[in-house]
């Protein structure tokens, strides 16, 4: 089974900015740019922010704001910060260059087991195993696993198989012939089981159980989250603030935003609310997300806002390089518009 995986991976790989030279800083942006993210959405950031950092010393050097603006429109910011604190980390301890081990790697801030592996195997060819969705998928349906997304004993079992796979020549490869056949045969939904390489091996094809392996992950119940959002307003300028570092939207830019109209009054220093302009809504990981845009009555002579690093009024084409969220983003375009469209 491994020799078809890399024999086949081997005539049909994708043509990849991040495959080639196999540099290891380009490989570890590249697998966290790809967490939950697909890969026609990757390119072209990636492209984007290797010219703007172009090494670990590059974006260990930018301030955090300034990664997180060429992030804008990836999700999940956490990925983003993660990199800059591992980058710091990586020119502090380590020279500017990355572990060579799966064990150094997770060291490091927001390496985990899976990030480790794929960045040990297949920049430094170290026989280190990866299980993400798309290697879940293919071995739950190869060894019929019936166990359900999230099952510890399940966890446990797949980096097994993981571990004992990925022994032998060229890991790196046979790590990413595992991806590769989930991303583009081994599908969530019709999978294309006439082009699989190892369909001979596979008891879910024999078994007819495909399309029902794995089990469904049983979701859990989403919270809903309202907010209300401080449209303030000076000339052509609205005003920004930016979060502390931690938590939801962390470092991001975005309206003043409070979980009550009461609250929003106090962080804007007594000034008032005005009429409802917009509500913007937004599913999110974990939670609906509800966003209420308010007016303000006055324009506040803000220089601080209570909650937040930094705060500062800003035209349309001045919030393009900050780091917002996309519902954050969404709001905006609705403050954009002209008056009336509100």
């Amino acid at each position: 089974m491994r020799q078809a995986l890399l024999d086949w991976f081997s005539k049909h790989k994708r043509d990849l900015p991040w495959r080639g030279a196999r540099e290891p800083y380009a490989v570890w942006v590249s697998e966290v740019m790809l967490q939950q993210t697909q890969v026609s959405t990757v390119i072209p950031y990636y492209l984007r922010f290797l010219k703007r950092f172009p090494t670990v010393k590059a974006l260990a050097k930018a301030p955090l704001a300034e990664v997180l603006g060429q992030w804008k429109g990836l999700g999940y910011y956490s990925r983003a910060r993660n990199l800059h604190r591992a980058a710091q980390a990586i020119v502090e301890v380590h020279g500017g260059k990355l572990p060579g081990t799966a064990a150094g790697l997770l060291e490091l801030p927001g390496f985990g087991r899976y990030t480790a592996g794929a960045v040990a195997s297949i920049a430094f060819s170290e026989p280190a195993p990866i299980v993400d969705g798309n290697v879940a998928r293919v071995f739950s349906r190869v060894h019929a696993i019936d166990a359900p997304v999230g099952d510890k004993a399940r966890e446990r079992q797949l980096w097994q198989l993981a571990e004992a796979l990925v022994q032998g020549p060229r890991p790196g490869d046979l790590n990413e012939a595992l991806m590769e056949l989930g991303a583009t045969v081994c599908l969530p939904k019709g999978p294309l089981c006439l082009l699989c390489p190892i369909r001979g091996e596979c008891q879910a094809l024999a078994q007819g159980r495909v399309e029902t392996l794995p089990p469904p992950k049983v979701r859990a119940v989403r919270k809903r989250l309202e907010l209300k959002v401080a449209v303030c307003r000076r000339d052509d300028r609205v005003l920004l603030a930016r979060r502390p570092d931690g938590g939801l939207f962390g470092g991001l830019w975005e309206l003043p935003t409070a979980a009550s109209r009461a609250q929003l009054t106090r962080v804007l220093e007594g000034t008032k609310l005005g009429k409802h302009l917009a509500t913007v809504e937004r599913t999110l990981t974990h939670r609906d997300l509800v966003l209420e845009l308010y007016a303000t009555a006055a324009t506040p002579p803000l220089k601080h806002l209570d909650g937040y690093t930094e705060c500062r009024w800003v035209t349309e084409a001045e919030t393009e390089p900050l780091g917002v969220s996309a519902a954050m983003q969404a709001a905006l375009e609705r403050v954009w518009r002209p008056a009336a469209d509100l």
